[in-house]
């Protein structure tokens, strides 16, 4: 900021005590100070407002930099995009001859349902009568048959009714 050495500074004292006196001396060094120091807090505060526009401009480079970037995004993804569409709408204008039949919906539910019945019936890696033989399960119980199964048994048969 200022340079100002120690005999620079002792000669403005020197002067300063000529000039004003050593009886209002230390009001004048007051108010010196209170000037000196509003000055750097205006300098301060100047200096932030600098970096804070700095700070600020270089954001919206980046930002400009970014909105850049996501449009060159977006166009080579419509590019691509446009490129497939035009490569499948060139293949199925050049099969069309070819096309594989068509399924009606119901025929799709039924080779669904055919297929679901022949993955259950060879679901299972045991086989039937080694199950038997050993005695293991042959049938999956719900949870609701499983309780009636095991409910223990009561003495007298209630009329249907839960609080009775």
């Amino acid at each position: 900021m200022i340079d100002i050495g120690l005999t620079k500074l002792a000669l403005i004292g020197v002067v300063a005590l000529v000039v004003v006196g050593p009886e209002k001396l230390p009001t004048v060094a007051r108010m010196a100070g209170s000037l000196f120091g509003r000055a750097q807090r205006y300098i301060n505060e100047v200096k932030s407002e600098v970096s804070r526009e700095i700070e600020l401009e270089e954001l919206r480079k980046m930002q400009q930099e970014v909105q850049e970037a996501a449009t060159d995004i977006e166009q080579s993804i419509s590019r691509g995009v446009s490129d497939a569409n035009k490569y499948v709408h060139a293949a199925w204008d050049d099969g069309v001859g070819s096309t594989p039949e068509i399924y009606k919906v119901e025929q799709l539910a039924a080779k669904a349902k055919s297929f679901r019945k022949k993955k259950l019936a060879r679901s299972s890696a045991i086989p039937a009568w080694y199950k038997q033989q050993s005695g293991q399960k042959s049938r999956v119980l719900s949870g609701a048959a499983r309780v009636a199964k095991y409910r223990p048994a009561s003495q007298g048969k209630s009329s249907g009714s839960f609080f009775s």
